[in-house]
């Protein structure tokens, strides 16, 4: 595949993984009745009980996985899926919509910037200059969207819960901004390999995962140190609903698309693409509310937009591997 095709068919499908990836950030919404951990552990069983029938299908690719790289999948499971939804979900029932998903906007600068010289020799190295015009208008466009939320939060705001909801956002950031290195270091390492048998690993070795995690709830619950609210919570339906559309569309199509755009893509590059999930996400919040977003926001995802615009145009530098 030629580079340009490579940067083209990459970008596409970032772009279907943001739009997907979107999605996590209206359920809490959704359901602000629910405990954080029950979103968290509903969207991941939901993902790994997905996964079964697709493993069934892909079997032949399934049982070729080695120990290894069934325990690089457990590792991304944990941080990338079940810790990250846990930390994400916390902060948008008590911050809202759209701060959460402009701190999680960041992970295009904070990827670009861990990534860079991490992996030099494998993608080539973009100069600073390079970079600079795009983090910079991404930073800025972050910066007008979480000035428009700010100016929202009135005199008896709770001011204690919006910044616990930002300090949890935060965290979530920093376990997708691992996520995403480690998972294209595992599939740029093999390229022989499905991504969507790949996106299928990680949704069975979720499924344990979120099974301990059930167990967890179910005790705490018992305990009373969790509400509940019975084993689906208050609206059973639209919980079981929304958990098995997040599963199916955020998890386990996002993650392929995201796989397919990590093999075509280099992970400085690919890293800034993420911002496509907080458009999305922004977008939906906004259509939840019912409202246009004001100019401050409007011109911030301008901003956003150019960022991404001006990062395709970036070309890495080959760097020679040491001796």
């Amino acid at each position: 595949m030629s580079h340009r095709a490579a940067l083209v068919s990459g970008t596409l499908f970032a772009l279907a993984a943001g739009l997907m990836w979107g999605l996590i950030f209206v359920a809490p919404l959704l359901l602000a009745d629910y405990a954080p951990a029950m979103l968290s552990v509903g969207r991941y069983l939901a993902f790994g009980l997905i996964a079964l029938p697709l493993a069934w299908l892909d079997w032949a690719r399934i049982r070729d996985l080695k120990r290894a790289d069934w325990l690089a999948a457990l590792r991304l499971s944990l941080v990338g899926n079940l810790l990250y939804y846990l930390l994400l979900a916390s902060a948008i029932q008590r911050a809202g919509g759209p701060l959460p998903t402009m701190i999680i906007g960041t992970l295009p600068l904070v990827i670009a910037v861990a990534s860079n010289r991490r992996n030099r020799h494998r993608d080539g190295l973009f100069s600073w200059a390079q970079l600079a015009p795009s983090l910079l208008l991404i930073g800025a466009g972050l910066a007008l969207v979480n000035h428009a939320e700010l100016a929202r939060l009135d005199a008896g705001a709770d001011l204690g819960r919006y910044a616990l909801g930002a300090l949890l956002a935060v965290g979530a950031m920093a376990c997708w901004t691992w996520y995403p290195i480690r998972n294209a270091d595992w599939l740029r390492a093999h390229p022989d390999r499905s991504p969507s048998t790949w996106a299928t690993a990680q949704g069975l070795a979720t499924l344990p995962l979120a099974l301990a995690g059930a167990v967890l709830l179910a005790g705490a619950s018992a305990a009373g140190l969790v509400p509940t609210d019975g084993v689906f919570g208050p609206t059973p339906w639209r919980y079981v609903g929304l958990m098995f559309a997040i599963g199916l569309f955020a998890s386990w199509l996002g993650t392929l698309c995201w796989n397919e755009a990590s093999q075509r893509l280099p992970t400085t590059l690919a890293g800034q693409l993420i911002v496509f999930e907080s458009l999305a996400g922004l977008a939906y919040a906004f259509m939840l509310r019912g409202q246009w977003p004001p100019a401050t926001t409007l011109a911030g995802i301008v901003l956003l937009i150019a960022g991404v615009a001006w990062a395709l145009r970036a070309r890495p530098q080959p760097v020679a591997a040491p001796a």
